[in-house]
């Protein structure tokens, strides 16, 4: 790739922001020796494999690998049989507890989990958790070995241990008591490694044993007393002991890290290896970026795209296309509407989506595979060259133009600019011709309307502009693909308080073929305003009307199915009925015969018919009982128009579309349906009091009491709580929500280390209550937010 266009298109910053997301010394340099790649097979993989980071990064939360460090050193010492110190060996367990943190974190929590490409680097990790173990027990610290390395160096510590409290103890008697008077400080000190008494130069006599040292001033000697000589002389002896001891458990260690060499080295490289494409998936979730599709026909379709080193907040996205039915797209537009920002942006994310990394725009965005990326951006005027803007774009354009070939991606920031317009003009429009018929892909930015002339005129050419809002001189950095831009110069002059004259003036100065073709420029932005407007408009019209099929189908399934209810229990009461009188008459006829043959007196015949009469009382009592009676009996002054009402003889609710009349008959619409009803027939229902999702407690008469209001808010914030208090407090808050039948609700917890976020996953994952959650996406708060689905 062009070193110039890497520089010019700020790929370097990209570089920065990557080495940023490494963890280790190894990975952060293979972050900065990445450069985008040509062969479309390589950029797929590199592609895939920074996708199963993301992936894994959004389920399990970041990886760190600061354990790796360089360790080949050592490990070409280890091969010719040396023995290495404490502290390389220190490096290179911290290696091997890096690799098993790393080995833990690639395994799969369930088996029936898809695999991705990464298994295969940590399925090569070697942990080596016997081989670390040991010298994590041996050595505590660089400079200090374990006294359970050996049972020796224990044996001896211990004894040296003896022998220091006997010297302190000699030491301590003879500070405090004979030698007192004759001490310059009644303190115990050290010269070399051997222990003394400061003495007064005048008592030397008085104090047995020998001088090690003296002070500046000679009038304090440091005396050795001879009671200790011979301690001091053991204390040494094991001290040299320690020494040998140490260095046998160091000869060891470095013996059984030597049977592991090719594995230490795996496991640095593989691990180097995983930091670099973990670090390009932390960049990717930073940018909330997407994995583009590739192709080698030139074809370019970036679906909403936003600049990488621009705020991610207030950055506007930009449509872009390229390559499928024109090859050359000219820009047009005011300075500072965002033309080289569209510029910079289709550039920097070839080269970011060739170099393996994902671009910051939506799913499915297309590029294609360049083997080398030219951009003329910027002013590189020189004075100690003697280049002009002219010449110095000039000189960049003709290295281009011997350089370019079908394969290439060509970017020109104001195409002859810094010369006479007609001419720049015509020099533009004859380079980028020459670019066309030779069908490189070509996108360039000016302010020159003979170049809009052309891309209207010309097949395979299109024009584009930035967006500017003229009512606040403003740009809404938008790109509109198929038309011109206006420069806007005169209203922008008038807006910004030129005078009208001196722009009546200049106008004057136009040819009326420059003007008339303003004229349709602006007639065209205005034609696309509206146009835009209606489609919204109509877009809302569609939905409201779908919204408004969508309920009165769900209102004429719900009458249905009342009706149907209806029908059928009215149907199984009147089989009922029907069955019992039969039965009734069936009995009554038995009788009559009965009575008929029989010598029956007139008085039982009389009881027999008054049984059967209040038989039948009572079943009509019982039809009567079917139809509910109001539980309370209302006035025609409780009854007012659109009161809620239930028809107790149909059971179905309603509302009251009239008052009652002097019968007491009001009109009542039950859905579609609407009747007369007598006020005998109907109950109105009471407004059911909202309630809180705040638990229910008891009164002192054993009823439930709610609270005042069933107002849950759709998001929590977890935001610097720990995973067990954010889970207890998201526990009760999903129950909540679930009582107040929430869809959907909005868990904050930030992005930070990613362990919050990994804790609520885990929780939510086990939860019945919830049908599914997602990370937030643009505009939603990325990856700090949690959205949950729930049942």
């Amino acid at each position: 790739m062009n070193q110039k266009t890497l520089i010019k298109l700020e790929y370097n910053k990209i570089i920065e922001m990557l080495t940023a997301n490494a963890s280790s010394p190894a990975g952060k340099e293979r972050c900065r020796k990445l450069k985008p790649m040509t062969a479309p097979e390589e950029i797929q993989i590199t592609q895939e494999q920074t996708a199963a980071a993301f992936t894994r990064i959004v389920k399990k939360g970041r990886l760190s690998f600061s354990g790796n460090s360089s360790v080949e050193d050592s490990m070409k010492r280890l091969e010719i049989g040396a023995v290495v110190g404490s502290g390389e060996l220190l490096r290179i367990c911290k290696l091997l507890e890096c690799a098993n943190r790393a080995k833990a974190y690639g395994r799969r929590e369930n088996s029936d989990e898809s695999s991705d490409c990464l298994d295969a680097f940590f399925e090569q990790l070697g942990p080596l958790t016997v081989l670390s173990g040991e010298i994590r027990r041996c050595i505590i610290e660089e400079d200090e070995i374990s006294d359970d390395a050996s049972s020796a160096l224990k044996s001896i510590r211990r004894q040296m241990g003896q022998i220091n409290d006997k010297v302190h103890d000699t030491l301590n008697s003879m500070v405090n008591g004979s030698l007192r008077t004759y001490l310059q400080d009644p303190i115990i000190t050290m010269r070399g490694d051997r222990y003394c008494i400061p003495v007064k130069a005048e008592h030397r006599g008085h104090v047995q044993g020998l001088i090690h040292d003296q002070s500046s001033t000679g009038s304090t000697l440091f005396i050795e007393p001879m009671a200790v000589v011979k301690l001091n002389n053991d204390l040494k002896e094991l001290y040299a002991k320690e020494q040998e001891e140490i260095q046998v458990i160091l000869a060891r260690l470095s013996a059984e890290t030597a049977e592991h060499i090719q594995t230490i080295r795996t496991n640095c490289t593989v691990l180097t290896e995983l930091d670099f494409i973990f670090a390009k998936g932390s960049l990717a979730l930073d940018m909330n970026a997407s994995m583009p599709l590739f192709n080698t026909e030139g074809r370019i379709h970036i679906r909403e795209g936003r600049h990488p080193l621009l705020d991610k907040h207030t950055v506007v996205p930009i449509t872009i296309t390229l390559g499928d039915t024109f090859d050359l797209l000219i820009v047009t537009g005011p300075n500072t509407g965002g033309k080289t920002v569209s510029l910079k942006t289709v550039g920097l994310f070839t080269l970011m989506g060739q170099a393996g990394l994902h671009i910051p725009a939506l799913d499915r965005s297309e590029l294609s595979v360049f083997h080398d990326v030219y951009a003329d951006i910027g002013d590189e005027q020189s004075i100690e060259q003697s280049l002009s803007t002219f010449s110095s774009h000039m000189t960049n354009i003709v290295s281009f133009l011997k350089q370019v070939d079908e394969h290439s991606l060509i970017l020109f920031d104001e195409l002859g600019a810094g010369t006479d317009p007609t001419e720049g003009a015509a020099l533009a429009i004859s380079i980028l011709n020459h670019l066309h018929e030779r069908g490189i892909r070509t996108m360039a930015t000016t302010h020159y309307s003979e170049l809009k002339v052309y891309a209207l005129t010309t097949p395979g050419v299109e024009n584009a502009c930035c967006e500017f809002d003229l009512e606040t001189l403003r740009p809404t950095y938008h790109l509109l693909i198929g038309i011109p831009g206006k420069s806007n110069a005169f209203a922008i002059a008038g807006k910004l308080g030129l005078p009208s004259y001196i722009i009546e003036e200049a106008k004057r100065h136009l040819s009326e073929q420059d003007e008339s073709f303003e004229d349709l420029l602006a007639d065209l932005e205005a034609n696309r305003r509206t146009i835009e407007k209606e489609q919204a408009e109509i877009a809302s019209y569609r939905r409201e009307l779908e919204r408004l099929k969508d309920e009165a189908s769900q209102k004429q399934k719900k009458l249905d199915e009342q009706k149907e209810r209806i029908l059928r229990e009215a149907n199984e009461k009147a089989h009922a009925i029907l069955a019992e009188a039969k039965d009734v008459a069936d009995e009554t006829m038995r009788n009559f015969h009965k009575f008929g043959k029989e010598n029956i007196s007139a008085a039982d015949m009389e009881r027999e018919r008054e049984r059967l009469r209040k038989k039948m009382a009572s079943t009509a009592s019982g039809m009567d009982r079917q139809v509910k009676k109001p539980q309370k009996q209302h006035k025609p002054g409780d009854f007012k128009l659109g009161e809620s009402v239930k028809v107790l003889s149909m059971n179905l609710t309603g509302t009251v579309n009239s008052l009652p009349d002097a019968k007491g008959n009001v009109t009542v619409q039950m859905g579609i349906l609407r009747s007369q009803v007598n006020i005998s027939d109907l109950e109105i229902i009471e407004e059911a009091p909202s309630y809180s999702a705040k638990q229910l407690h008891k009164t002192s008469k054993g009823k439930m009491k709610m609270g005042k209001s069933f107002s849950v808010s759709a998001e929590i914030n977890l935001l610097g709580k720990t995973v067990d208090e954010a889970v207890a407090e998201l526990d009760k808050y999903l129950d909540d929500a679930s009582l107040a039948h929430l869809s959907s609700v909005r868990v904050v917890h930030g992005k930070g280390t990613g362990a919050l976020r990994t804790g609520i996953h885990n929780y939510l994952k086990r939860q019945k209550r919830v049908k599914s959650y997602r990370l937030g996406a643009f505009g939603e708060g990325d990856a700090g937010v949690t959205i949950v689905e729930l049942k």
